[in-house]
């Protein structure tokens, strides 16, 4: 392997802020980033994607380094994230996985009952089927020249199960939801093989460079507080714990971790109370109400509605500085509740990054 790409001898870190927010120290102004940063907003990246597998390109460590570089050099965001995808996951346990122009994700053979467990790989060889992500995260850590950190990501275990069974999207969930009532003891099985492949997943990432994490809990919304505190909470803690203990073994350095279950209000003191630094939260919270219910226990990210970037420059600056005044300007990682739309104006992204960094240096002056 070439020099660059091997994990080591990284450039020095010179912007630390989203780093220090995370962990809840003090910042001279509020870190931002935005989920799916790195999309289809820009017409830089349509360029580079044109006529490519979605998948083909995710893995190609040098594609996913340019994608992930790409938002940085228009925006002076706090942190980067890796351009990948959370079904490379479904993949290595040996499922087909297809991306789908104007549909999205699709899985030709989902499972459809408890025996079909029995196709998926009984144990992953991480670094064999996922090695291309972490050749991507070392590679885009030595392109960064320390500008920000690089965010690693997962999809959490629910939430990849649900995709499994439904075979792509869906407005009920309710093939999915059926196995927590019909089967939960396979729902078991597959939650805790997924939390295995994760856990791997996430240490590999680390020791590729990535130096901080998130977990996405994309479909918690559709579930109640009930199924939420048996069939995900448990998976979300016991990954956190996992990878923070086995960073200890290994005597290395621990990593901030995020975790982002969109929807999933109901459950924010649980949340704020399962071993992650910084809980993501989606718009449809109020931040007063999100400090008050989590105690000053985690930093908080968001939240602002990616469709208030549809609004004129002024009003995002307004709604910024709303937004913050609600968080307060520490334990704080401005970002947007949900990703961003292919339709977006670049120019309004600006704005949304630039307001956040003005206005909360006026709040800690």
């Amino acid at each position: 392997m070439d020099n660059i790409i091997c994990p080591k001898d990284f450039p020095e870190l010179k912007n630390d802020l989203f780093l220090r927010a995370a962990r809840g120290e003090e910042t001279q102004q509020v870190p931002v980033w935005c989920m799916r940063q790195a999309g289809r907003y820009l017409p830089e990246f349509r360029e580079l994607r044109a006529g490519k597998d979605f998948f083909e390109t995710c893995r190609s460590p040098e594609t996913c380094c340019e994608l992930t570089l790409q938002p940085l050099r228009r925006f002076p965001f706090d942190a980067a994230i890796i351009f990948s995808d959370i079904l490379v996951i479904p993949q290595a346990l040996g499922m087909e996985v297809e991306m789908v122009p104007g549909k999205g994700p699709s899985f030709p053979d989902p499972l459809k009952g408890p025996d079909d467990l029995q196709r998926l790989r009984p144990k992953v060889d991480v670094a064999s089927e996922l090695g291309y992500v972490f050749n991507a995260i070392t590679l885009t850590r030595h392109k960064l020249e320390g500008k920000v950190p690089l965010i690693g990501f997962t999809g959490a275990p629910w939430t990849l199960m649900a995709y499994m069974i439904e075979g792509g999207g869906s407005t009920t969930y309710s093939k999915a939801k059926r196995w927590l009532y019909s089967h939960p003891e396979a729902s078991h099985q597959l939650l805790r093989q997924l939390t295995s492949v994760i856990v791997e997943y996430l240490l590999g990432q680390v020791a590729a460079g990535a130096q901080a994490l998130q977990v996405f809990e994309s479909h918690a919304g559709i579930l109640g507080p009930v199924e939420f505190k048996e069939f995900c909470l448990p998976y979300l803690r016991d990954i956190a714990r996992r990878v923070k203990d086995r960073l200890k073994e290994l005597s290395q350095d621990s990593v901030p971790m995020i975790v982002f279950a969109k929807d999933g209000h109901y459950a924010l003191e649980d949340l704020s109370q399962s071993h992650y630094e910084v809980v993501g939260l989606d718009w449809t919270i109020d931040p007063r109400s999100a400090r008050e219910r989590t105690g000053g226990k985690v930093t908080l990210q968001g939240n602002m509605d990616p469709c208030a970037l549809y609004a004129p420059k002024e009003r995002i600056a307004e709604i910024v500085k709303k937004m913050l005044d609600g968080f307060g300007p520490r334990g704080y990682i401005a970002n947007l509740g949900h990703g961003m739309y292919p339709d977006m104006d670049p120019e309004h992204v600006g704005a949304f990054v630039e307001a956040v960094h003005s206005h909360s240096r006026q709040l800690l002056k």
